[in-house]
């Protein structure tokens, strides 16, 4: 069945409860590059430097990382509408509250709290939207893989649009459209059923035992350190006002939405999964470095075209975390992004402090690497990532309490 058919269970014929879940979700996505456009304005307003600032990233990545081993044990006792509508509500206090900063350690400290809403948000969207989905769960990874894209597309241009006038408008705005989302899944979702099992706080980490599970989340543990060099550490290299950087981030939101949701899944039928994979973070190890070596021009083009490569890699890592482990997916999910959150809250830090010791041009040659490394893991772990011992084909969550973050 084709998912985007706009007959019964095609991408378009979705209840209400389904859309108010992915809607949600772009606003939650949109959290994510948010602050993209007006990392320079927050460094001037709150006379802050670039690494300190960064920090906005870490604070949020690392809270995310370790919220993921509590998401499954949260969800499967108080539900997933419960645990949607908590996580919603963290965000809507902590985004507000960021506005309101008057320094960069009480940002910094919002911004934590807003991730850990953010993890019990997004961590359960996915399992939601496949339990609500009519047509099975192609449509509704789909929808998701959408939302998230347009998420990504949308935070740096609100960003911009909203920080153009002050850098505490955009926190502001994001509270207010995060309190519209709460309000539509408490009146259009309806409580799901359970998990028969209970999740405890250590089957995560138990799960990556399995050495496809393992692999996988190395692998991604290297790529998100070159995916969030790009999105914390380029927007102090391009040095732009807001309307511009959001412009250029927005254009990177949009190729990252049509590689993920329309291009990847035509490449990985004709190659296999593992070369797509690989072959992406071969090119986008290549791209970083021009970003870092070329002209200005060169680096706004390669900033934008980096958001192909990462579409790419975040489909296929979506499925490998769906597909390659024994463990029950949600246990599997947790374990993976337990991993390679890490590397998102270790870029934005490390980057401008590699740039204080060597020059502007050391962190791009560190994210390059990165890249390369995550390809390495890919090959030489080559049989651990298949399933079956056959190349890895997309599959799709279809048991309850799917809960998936991978992108």
């Amino acid at each position: 069945m084709d998912p985007f058919d706009a007959g019964a269970g095609g991408l378009l014929k979705q209840p209400k409860s389904v859309w108010a879940t992915a809607g949600a979700s772009v606003v939650a996505f949109m959290g994510i590059g948010l602050v993209d456009p007006i990392l320079p304005s927050i460094a001037q307003g709150l006379d802050a430097t670039a690494s300190q600032v960064s920090l906005l990233f870490t604070s949020y990545f690392l809270i995310t990382a370790v919220a993921m081993l509590v998401t499954g044990f949260v969800s499967s006792r108080i539900g997933g509408r419960r645990t949607l509508l908590l996580g919603l509500a963290f965000v809507v206090v902590f985004a507000g509250l960021a506005g309101t900063s008057g320094s960069v350690g009480e940002l910094v400290g919002f911004r934590a709290g807003w991730g850990l809403g953010n993890a019990l948000f997004v961590s359960t969207a996915l399992a939601v939207i496949v339990g609500a989905a009519a047509g099975g769960s192609a449509a509704a990874i789909l929808l998701y893989e959408s939302a998230l894209g347009l998420g990504m597309a949308c935070g740096p241009l609100l960003g911009a649009l909203l920080g153009d006038a002050s850098w505490r408008y955009p926190f502001f705005g994001t509270a207010f459209l995060m309190a519209v989302g709460f309000l539509c899944i408490a009146v259009f979702l309806k409580e799901q059923p359970k998990p028969a099992r209970k999740t405890s706080l250590l089957d995560p980490v138990k799960a990556l035992g399995h050495g496809g599970l393992a692999s996988a989340a190395a692998s991604a543990f290297f790529y998100n350190y070159t995916f969030f060099t790009v999105l914390a550490f380029t927007p102090f290299v391009l040095n732009m006002s807001p309307y511009r950087s959001g412009a250029v981030f927005f254009a990177w939101g949009v190729l990252l939405a049509v590689f993920s949701v329309i291009v990847a899944p035509r490449l990985q039928k004709r190659f296999g999964s593992l070369k797509v994979l690989g072959g992406s973070l071969v090119l986008l190890a290549a791209d970083v470095l021009v970003l870092g070596y070329g002209s200005h021009t060169a680096a706004v083009v390669c900033t934008i075209l980096s958001g192909a490569f990462i579409g790419v890699n975040n489909t296929v890592y979506t499925e490998l975390a769906l597909g390659v482990s024994d463990a029950p997916r949600p246990v599997a999910s947790a374990g993976y992004n337990f991993v390679r959150w890490f590397a998102a809250a270790a870029a934005p830090f490390f980057a401008p402090k590699i740039e204080e010791w060597t020059d502007v041009h050391i962190p791009f040659v560190v994210a390059a690497l990165t890249a390369v490394a995550g390809a390495a893991v890919v090959v030489l772990r080559r049989k651990a990532l298949t399933n079956e011992a056959e190349e890895l084909e997309p599959k799709h969550a279809t048991e309850d309490g799917v809960t998936v973050f991978a992108n």
